[in-house]
């Protein structure tokens, strides 16, 4: 979301012009390729012999909410960031169905389409959830898993945000530029500064696409307070690593304890002092927390 204000038309004459640059400065190649009927856009870094290294991005947010890790995980792994359909430049799908089960399917055939797999698979949010359905479904397509804030577990304890959002409250429903400030001190710890431009950038985006979020956010959050991954943690095979923000406003800390204690080959890294987006807050301590665990992996 913070990098959605780049989306706004006020903005349209230098948008690609800023985006291009962001991306060429940090090393990364803009792709685009259309499987099952979607037409698919992900940003790729590193050697294009290394290990694979595919990292989903939350509710609302796109590609581009990796860019400040991918410089030092693309010293050495091919990184892949796709915006999932339905966000960022990937389309829309035909049906219509977001689920968590729909998109982690549909990841699947993105990875087989790349020929990917096996590759190390990880998302924050609403990706972690899709990464973690992959991992239980469809485990050959997964070396190891990094979790980041990740939904689909329940802990011991809700956020206020949480409980809001299971009572059926959509606080994403952005409107005015105080409803800006209220979502972005739910994902940071320290809030980013956002000028007023930007602000308004991303209300008149979030206006634009206000039908098609309250759908996607419906069908996940059927998915989360019905069919939570809890009781299917010990299933996994492959190694996990999780990386939880102590300060996220949004879920609760007490999930990835309970995760972490339900996953027989874990690992578990909370940082103080961060939030939900843990690579946009602190991408340097959660790029190594997640090499490290990386290089436990490799033979």
């Amino acid at each position: 979301m913070i990098y959605s204000f780049l989306t706004s038309p006020a903005l349209k004459p230098f948008r690609s012009l800023t985006r291009a640059f962001a991306r060429a400065t940090i090393g990364v190649l803009t792709k685009e390729c259309v499987v099952g009927g979607v037409r698919w856009s992900w940003i790729e870094a590193g050697p294009s012999d290394g290990e694979p290294l595919v990292l989903l991005h939350g509710f609302a947010g796109s590609k581009d909410n990796w860019l400040l890790v991918v410089p030092f995980l693309a010293r050495r792994y091919r990184v892949i960031c796709p915006d999932l359909p339905g966000f960022g430049e990937s389309g829309p799908t035909a049906s219509g169905d977001y689920s968590i089960g729909e998109q982690a399917d549909r990841v699947v055939r993105f990875i087989d389409a790349l020929a990917l797999g096996p590759c190390h698979l990880g998302g924050n949010s609403m990706g972690g959830y899709i990464a973690l359905a992959i991992a239980l479904d469809a485990p050959d397509v997964v070396t190891s898993l990094l979790l980041l804030n990740n939904a689909g577990v329940d802990g011991p304890q809700l956020t206020p945000a949480q409980q809001a959002l299971k009572a059926g409250h959509d606080l994403f429903d952005i409107r005015n530029t105080d409803d800006v400030d209220i979502v972005v001190s739910m994902l940071f710890h320290k809030p980013p500064y956002l000028p007023w431009l930007a602000r308004q950038a991303i209300v008149a985006r979030q206006g634009r696409r206000r039908k098609l979020d309250r759908l996607i956010l419906d069908q996940i959050l059927v998915d989360a307070v019905e069919r939570p991954f809890n009781l299917r943690l010990d299933e996994l095979t492959v190694p996990v690593l999780t990386v939880w923000g102590r300060g996220d406003n949004l879920l609760h800390v007490s999930a990835a304890c309970a995760q972490h204690d339900a996953i027989a080959r874990s690992q578990l890294v909370i940082l103080d002092d961060v939030g939900h987006v843990p690579m946009f807050e602190q991408p340097l301590r959660t790029a190594r927390a997640m090499l490290s665990f990386l290089a436990g992996r490799r033979g």
